[in-house]
């Protein structure tokens, strides 16, 4: 295959911004910036990093603090969360830490939110000093934050500065049709976490399509999928470096915290039978395979969703390994 066949739509990325066994965040850190470098001369349109606490394997804890690092280290690529999960911060504290971004990068800034905790109880309970399980006020605080941003808030007692009457887009995140439907009747654009939660993906979408209302921000439906992807020379080659995201995967559905492992030969000796059946079903929206193969496959995946913009999830131990598959990608479904 030498081009894609079907409609050529935006692709960006999704960092969870691994840590490598035997390393440390900081150099989590310059890996980003290195792979954002990356995602922007392939022509990414949009670059962001999702909340997660209590992880050692994961080290985008201080989401806004990142999102300013790989801002800074690059010119024209949006930066932004994928997601801040808003039930674990005031709505006024996002809107100021959003302004500053918005202030220091203008027209580069997206506000992706989610509703989940993205973390244990115990540590959300620490993050929050209070229970709210199933994000009950998401929608609540969604409107607060809305209201800060405003330029209509001027003359309200309590104001977002900076951050008051900018333009930073805001999108509702979900891997259900909770988010699908706020994000819809809001009039916003969705993005739908079908990377690691891709049972609902199509019900979501049809959702989020049918109680579309359009906004001031919005005048028709947007929505993005984020998958796995992972791409190299062969099949075979790309196989071996998945087996990093199975057996990060593995330790998730077994209750474990670790870092990001390197890959191996085999899985057969790591996983049962019913374990290898819990991750493949989490990760059936993985393309894996030759440059080829993947961006095929990718297109397929464009065409049965109807989506807008695709984001890519690529979770290899082997830096330029990573960087390589991006490249790959963005050069047979961005020509």
């Amino acid at each position: 295959m030498n081009e894609p066949q079907g409609k050529t739509i935006p692709l960006s990325v999704l960092d969870l911004v691994p840590v490598l066994s035997g390393k440390t965040p900081a150099e989590s850190y310059r890996n980003s910036l290195d792979l954002a470098l990356v995602a922007e001369r392939s022509g990414y349109t949009r670059y962001w990093m999702a909340e997660h606490h209590n992880m050692e394997g994961i080290a985008s804890s201080a989401t806004s603090v990142l999102i300013s690092h790989i801002a800074s280290g690059t010119r024209s690529i949006r930066v932004g969360s994928g997601g801040i999960m808003l039930p674990n911060h005031s709505p006024l504290v996002i809107a100021e830490q959003f302004g500053t971004l918005e202030s220091l990068f203008p027209g580069r800034i997206d506000l992706g939110l989610g509703r989940a905790p993205g973390t244990d109880p115990l540590t959300a309970m620490a993050l929050r000093r209070s229970v709210d399980p199933a994000g009950e006020d998401f929608a609540k605080s969604l409107k607060e934050l809305q209201t800060y941003l405003s330029s209509e808030n001027t003359g309200a007692a309590v104001r977002a500065i900076p951050g008051e009457g900018l333009n930073i887009p805001i999108w509702l995140l979900g891997s259900s049709t909770y988010s699908a439907q706020l994000a819809g009747i809001s009039g916003l654009p969705f993005a739908f976490a079908s990377h690691f939660a891709p049972n609902m993906l199509f019900s979501a979408l049809q959702v989020y399509r049918d109680s579309f209302r359009p906004s001031e921000h919005l005048k028709e439906p947007y929505a993005m999928a984020c998958v796995n992807a992972i791409a190299a020379d062969t099949d075979d080659e790309a196989e071996f470096l998945a087996t990093s995201l199975y057996i990060s995967f593995l330790s998730v559905i077994n209750g474990k915290r670790t870092k990001m492992q390197p890959p191996v030969k085999s899985m057969d000796s790591l996983w049962s039978e019913n374990e290898k059946y819990a991750v493949l079903q989490m990760l059936s929206c993985s393309f894996i395979g030759s440059g080829e193969n993947v961006s095929a496959r990718l297109q397929q995946f464009i065409n049965a969703t109807g989506i807008n913009e695709l984001m890519i999830s690529a979770h290899i131990y082997d830096q330029e390994a990573r960087k390589r598959s991006y490249e790959m990608i963005a050069e047979l479904c961005l020509q």
